[in-house]
């Protein structure tokens, strides 16, 4: 029962996941530098890639993990409520890791009663290694190799290419990598996981269960409430930033900080992915420069794009010769809608170029709105949408041009070829009839020369007849 929940899941997401837009892109530039070494930037209402930045180049994902983690948990739970008890040892040994110093804990203890829901919001808010470890125990059955092959193989079906993961928690290995893009595709296939957004969104969680004679709750202290790493999501940070949403942070002591996040605003809704941002300035002090960076390019999208009419419904776009038309030997086309479209306001409308795809002519008659053909808008080569063209009048057919067009083309059509060749051969047959049977017919009518006749009898010398 488990298998084939996680498999119809699965195919829901999926489906939902491959049957939305193609992604469009353009690289619109920055007004201002970030320090990221990638980025991706991409507008999810309309799949519209509007800014990258070394977006193939591979990176160190760190805890950014999570997200597929939580994919695989999600696809394979039957019930978020399920109850799990903490086995620390399934995540102790990780303390030994040459990279110890990048593991983030949540106060979860050995014994904690907690649930799946509860485990996954610990992970993307605080990307806590023992709720990760034990998801990842529980849902593989005790096999922490098999559920990484899981992600792998989840990671190729959606099409990151160029990701491999070694293991479920982020923490550094070489031979663990990924890319921006792989990482906005990915999450991009996680908002369409049901309930992934609400918990990788959420700005703090207090766990379900208190567990209370392990987490004994004094006076003056702080209740046991794991709250969202993000810091842009905090309302008492400065880098709080208003219409930003989670996803998952991520800081390795190798390779730098990484941030996913959402920013959304008047309806507009876009996923942002930074990655290897460094840790410090040129004076060695600490910084926060994939926040920074996150801020940047949210000010950047909010301040200087919108969605603008790129092709009015009203303007009249091209003509077409109409043949057999009444009064008229052409018809003009029009868009069938209004085209609209997020557009930078830093490239002009004009460089925005037309291309018409319409049949030299038709014939009558045409009606109004008839759809008569398609015009494409395109920009820097890549095609930003096409449009229905349709005719802006109606063309009535003209009663005697048509009469003379249905002679001239029955005489020459096909049908009246074959009629004469028909005609041709049943005319030569009759008369070869006719002629067989006037030969017949004369052939009867001469007598017939008599084959068996009498003898004359000779005459004798005197003239009469001999006797016998």
């Amino acid at each position: 029962m488990k298998k084939i929940l996680s498999f119809v899941m699965a195919v829901v997401a999926s489906v939902s996941f491959f049957c939305s837009t193609e992604t469009k892109a353009f690289n619109f530039p920055l007004t201002s530098q970030i320090k990221s070494e990638s980025a991706m930037v991409i507008n999810l209402d309309s799949n519209l890639t509007i800014h990258e930045k070394n977006a193939d180049v591979q990176q160190s994902p760190g805890a950014l993990v999570n997200i597929m983690t939580a994919v695989i948990c999600l696809e394979n739970s039957k019930n978020l409520n399920e109850e799990i008890t903490i086995d620390s040892s399934v995540y102790s040994g990780l303390s030994e890791s040459e990279y110890y110093m990048d593991l983030c804990y949540a106060d979860i203890y050995d014994g904690d009663v907690l649930t799946v829901e509860d485990l996954l919001s610990a992970m993307m808010l605080t990307s806590s290694i023992e709720a990760t470890q034990t998801l990842a125990y529980h849902f593989s059955d005790g096999n922490i190799t098999e559920f990484v092959n899981m992600m792998n193989e989840k990671a190729q079906e959606i099409g990151c290419t160029n990701t491999n993961f070694t293991n479920p928690n982020g923490l550094y290995d070489a031979k663990q990598y990924t890319t921006a893009r792989d990482m906005a595709l990915l999450t991009e296939y996680a908002l369409k996981v049901p309930h992934f957004e609400e918990i990788a969104t959420q700005t703090e969680h207090t766990p379900s269960h208190p567990n209370s004679e392990r987490h004994k709750i004094e006076e003056g202290e702080d209740p046991w409430i794991w709250t969202h790493s993000n810091l842009m999501t905090d309302t008492e940070s400065d880098y709080y930033y208003v219409g930003a949403k989670g996803i998952k942070t991520a800081n390795i002591s190798s390779a730098g900080r990484n941030l996913i996040t959402l920013g959304s605003k008047s309806g507009n809704n876009y996923l942002v992915v930074l990655m290897k941002a460094p840790f410090t300035d040129a004076y060695g002090e600490r910084q926060f420069y994939h926040l920074d960076d996150a801020e940047i390019i949210l000010d950047w999208i909010f301040n200087h794009f919108s969605y603008q009419v790129l092709l009015s419904d009203s303007i009249e776009i091209d003509e077409i010769e109409v043949e057999l038309g009444e009064n008229t030997d052409y018809v003009l086309v029009k868009p069938e809608k209004e085209f609209t479209y997020l557009w930078y306001d830093g490239i002009d409308l004009a460089l925005i170029k037309t291309e018409t795809h319409c049949p030299d002519s038709i014939k009558a008659p045409v009606s109004k709105g008839q759809n008569l053909g398609t015009v494409d808008l395109k920009y820097s080569g890549e095609t930003l949408g096409t449009v229905n063209l349709v005719a802006v009048s109606d063309v009535k057919r003209s009663k005697s041009k048509y009469n003379l067009y249905a002679a001239s083309a029955f005489l020459k059509s096909p049908w009246f070829k074959n009629a004469i060749i028909i005609s041709s051969v049943l005319c030569l047959m009759y008369m070869l009839i006719c002629i067989y049977a006037f030969i017949c017919y004369k052939n009867r009518q001469k007598p017939v020369k008599p084959i068996y006749t009498v003898p004359k009898t000779p005459k004798s010398d005197d003239g009469k007849k001999s006797k016998k």
